[in-house]
């Protein structure tokens, strides 16, 4: 059986399913799953884009120009092309297809993310995954920090028809080499036609369906949706005829929701008003070197929401 609405009923061990919203910058695909009306996170992930696929044609590339972050450390994850990070640390590092950018924005960052010229100069395609991981309490107001993890340091796993990088955090035995400041887990699974994938026992579970099929329990569900999973219950993910990729997230429930505007993320409703204000009235004293001429304003017509999040950059 496939599940074709979320309204069908649920497989023993699943607790619901995120379908994500659309949007188009530009003739550029974005799908954003977390954060959703129905779940704000899933361990400390609260949010989750898929970007693409696309092709950008000659002279044409990712603009995003500078803008912050509190309270939150992000995630880049390449499947296709390259994107330039910048940001007001002074770092300056491309990203490619299976290396990990982890900026940690604490108390205060901004950074742009760019196509570099050389990239413009002929038609170009670009795939991946940005998300974003709240930090507890206690790590909200930590120093800004950015560390840049090429795959071949990445643990990789293959068993059985699965092929699993772990991109952060720890499970299936295995441990990345990314500090995170909170229990996690963040994979990039293949999985042969009929193989079949056991997740970790994290408290929380998350796994979107990137291509292919997956079968939970006799139902099948299709690319393009986030399953989320009962706590404590085991559960295994059998890819369908045609094979399945999937990004695997989660970890221990978070120490409370989290308050969103734009990019901030924070407990705090006051931290999030404060930084509203610092970065209308001076851009919070952050300047990305190499990118200084441009910067993207505080959004007018925003709220600060507890629960769903409001549009990033």
């Amino acid at each position: 059986m496939t599940a074709t609405d979320p309204t069908d009923p649920l497989p023993a061990g699943l607790e619901t399913v995120l379908l994500p919203r659309t949007h188009d910058i530009g003739g550029f695909e974005v799908r954003r799953a977390l954060p959703a009306k129905e779940r704000q996170m899933v361990g400390p992930f609260i949010f989750f884009d898929q970007m693409g696929p696309g092709e950008f044609l000659t002279g044409k590339g990712v603009d995003v120009r500078p803008h912050p972050h509190i309270g939150l450390s992000t995630i880049t994850y390449l499947f296709e092309g390259e994107i330039l990070h910048r940001d007001s640390l002074g770092t300056e590092q491309p990203i490619a297809p299976g290396d990990v950018n982890w900026m940690t924005a604490g108390r205060g960052i901004a950074h742009s993310e760019r196509t570099a010229a050389e990239r413009r100069a002929a038609p170009h395609r670009l795939s991946g995954i940005q998300s974003w991981v709240a930090l507890p309490k206690d790590r909200e107001e930590v120093a800004p920090d950015f560390a840049h993890h090429p795959g071949a340091t990445l643990p990789v796993i293959e068993d059985g028809g699965v092929r699993l990088r772990l991109i952060a955090g720890a499970a299936w035995g295995a441990r990345a080499p990314v500090a995170v400041a909170s229990e996690l887990f963040y994979a990039d699974a293949r999985l042969a036609p009929g193989a079949a994938l056991p997740l970790p026992d994290h408290e929380e579970r998350g796994a979107w369906v990137m291509e292919g099929e997956v079968e939970v329990a006799g139902v099948r569900f299709e690319a393009g949706r986030m399953l989320v999973f009962r706590a404590g219950d085991a559960v295994s993910l059998r890819a369908g005829a045609q094979g399945a990729r999937l990004l695997l997230l989660g970890g221990a429930a978070m120490d409370g929701p989290r308050y969103l505007f734009w990019n901030f993320v924070s407990s705090s409703r006051e931290r999030i008003e404060a930084a509203k204000r610092d970065w209308a009235r001076d851009r919070m004293g952050l300047v990305v070197p190499g990118d200084e001429k441009e910067w993207i304003p505080l959004p007018e017509h925003q709220r600060v929401r507890a629960g769903e999040g409001a549009l990033t950059s």
